[in-house]
């Protein structure tokens, strides 16, 4: 079963001059960690406000947990966490009666509020004020309410903004061993290299429009083929060498002194061969990384403009939540 599911969402401000979401489909299957990753403005905070019932769409369809929303929220939405922007918190309480305070309207008690303290990493400072909190130890509170009610699914949007590295990794952590308790975790993060590490899945979109979907590895080989990379003493030389060869050398890189070499990894011999026949022998040879934040770049920084609709906005389905 998808645990969202969206059909032709499209999403207009302004009497249809700016589109948000321009026609989205996704499907984002039960269980694990799925990144929603796209530019700066392309409609991935606007997405998730359809998603959540707190902005109406334009067109199409949205369901959550089997539920289309916003018009059948209310059946599901007891079964959902969600962090939008800043979590809303009272900055003159502590974060322990912050906390009280919504568990008390789920029934949730004081043990399983200092329980869910101590899992987002505030044991020993749920006694602070809110107000003397750092951004990142907000974020984490924001979580822990997100938890209380324990959902099956857990909607983040840029949860780890405000974190140091130290932070960051203990929140890839959190949010790996969520998802791997059969929770479904939709989060949306422009930190490519953590969801890199921390998803099962991604979909990325730009300009409102859904660019790719799949594994993390699926996504990964839509990149460009990866590359040799071959540390030598005079790449002014090798290079010369290897295209008197057939050899393609299409690039250099001062920083780190490494010729980029546009081979298969399983040509490494080959090009060893060819530069130590003039007597030019390399110091390093190894495969390119083709990383997720490549990928992304490569897939969204050509991607068209949305189109306006061809006819009158469709109907929105559901009351304004």
């Amino acid at each position: 079963m998808a645990v969202i599911e969206l059909a032709g969402l499209r999403k207009q401000y302004q009497g249809g001059k700016t589109i948000a979401i321009a026609g989205l489909d996704l499907e984002v299957p039960e269980g694990g960690v799925f990144g929603f990753l796209g530019p700066n403005g392309s409609g991935k905070t606007t997405t998730i406000r359809c998603i959540l019932g707190l902005v109406r769409p334009t067109g199409g369809r949205a369901t959550m947990l089997g539920a289309e929303v916003p018009k059948h929220l209310s059946r599901v939405i007891g079964r959902v966490g969600s962090i939008v922007e800043t979590p809303a918190l009272f900055p003159q309480f502590t974060a322990r009666r912050n906390l009280e305070l919504l568990g008390r309207l789920e029934g949730i008690g004081p043990k399983s509020v200092a329980a869910m303290l101590d899992r987002v990493g505030l044991g020993g400072r749920e006694d602070d004020k809110v107000k003397g909190y750092s951004l990142g130890m907000r974020q984490r509170l924001g979580l822990a309410a997100a938890l209380l009610k324990d959902p099956a699914l857990l909607i983040l949007d840029e949860p780890a903004n405000g974190l140091d590295p130290a932070g960051i990794k203990e929140f890839r952590d959190l949010i790996r061993s969520l998802g791997a308790e059969g929770r479904t975790v939709f989060v949306s993060s422009h930190l490519l290299g953590e969801v890199q590490q921390m998803c099962d899945r991604v979909a990325i979109i730009a300009r409102g429009r859904l660019v790719t979907q799949g594994s993390v590895n699926e996504v990964l080989s839509l990149g460009h083929n990866a590359r040799l990379l071959v540390r030598i003493p005079d790449p002014g030389v090798a290079t010369a060498v290897l295209a008197n060869a057939g050899i393609v050398a299409s690039a250099y890189d001062p920083a780190t002194q490494l010729l980029y070499v546009d081979l298969p990894p399983t040509d490494g011999a080959l090009v060893t061969e060819v530069l130590a026949r003039q007597g030019i022998f390399l110091s390093e040879l190894r495969t390119e990384e083709v990383d997720l934040e490549t990928v992304f770049l490569e897939l969204t920084e050509g991607a068209p403009p949305a189109a306006p609709p061809s006819g009158p906005p469709a109907a929105p389905r559901g009351p304004t939540a």
